[in-house]
């Protein structure tokens, strides 16, 4: 009886796995026959450069050192999902948002400029960032939690606003730009979701 038992419950495990298996292999195949980027506007770098890209890493680093000998710097990395009902649809390209943090450093200054923005699809083909801080750091090696980092951005005079989002284009980041890096991370997303799906798909067939 203990056998038979034993038995049963051996073949209930390689039914649950062979349906995992199934459901693994038919999403790798949807996902490898979709290109819903195919559309898109790509947009490119500019003057910048790319200081980091890890196919691992869910961020990107971009530099760029303008005529004036101000270094940019623009780290980037895509945003949590944003909380949606499960009546709602959303059939975006890019349901993400692009978390961006520009730094701007002076020659010979050992103080920063730093903006938290983040980048939207704005609709049709296209892409538009604001910015949701900023602040100036003495040092970007001696950061205290208790310095003060300016007040909170939305509050400012809206002409200082708009003043403060020409500065960052006037440094490279235009739509251009910005087209890039919603694209480059969704796409860069979409790889490491493939090859995830691959892992657990090995990961099941040697299981068997």
């Amino acid at each position: 009886m203990q056998r038979v038992s034993k038995i049963i419950e051996k073949g209930a495990k390689a039914l649950q796995d062979l349906n995992l298996l199934k459901l693994l292999q038919s999403e790798i195949t949807h996902e490898l026959s979709s290109n819903p980027f195919q559309e898109v506007k790509s947009g490119s770098l500019g003057d910048f450069v790319v200081d980091w890209d890890s196919l691992q890493s869910q961020d990107m680093v971009l530099r760029r050192k303008c005529e004036t000998g101000e270094e940019v710097a623009v780290s980037a990395l895509l945003g949590p999902l944003p909380f949606t009902r499960e009546t709602d649809t959303d059939d975006s390209v890019f349901p993400r948002n692009v978390l961006m943090k520009i730094c701007v450093k002076k020659p010979g200054l050992r103080s920063v400029l730093q903006f938290d923005c983040e980048v939207y699809n704005k609709g049709g083909n296209g892409s538009e960032f604001d910015i949701q801080n900023a602040y100036y750091l003495q040092s970007s090696s001696a950061i205290s939690s208790s310095d003060y980092r300016g007040p909170v951005f939305c509050d400012l005079d809206y002409r200082l606003i708009g003043a403060f989002k020409e500065y960052l284009i006037s440094k490279g980041i235009g739509e251009s730009l910005t087209n890039f890096l919603i694209l480059h991370l969704h796409k860069k997303e979409h790889s490491q979701y493939v090859n995830w799906l691959k892992k657990l798909e090995s990961m099941v067939t040697k299981d068997e």
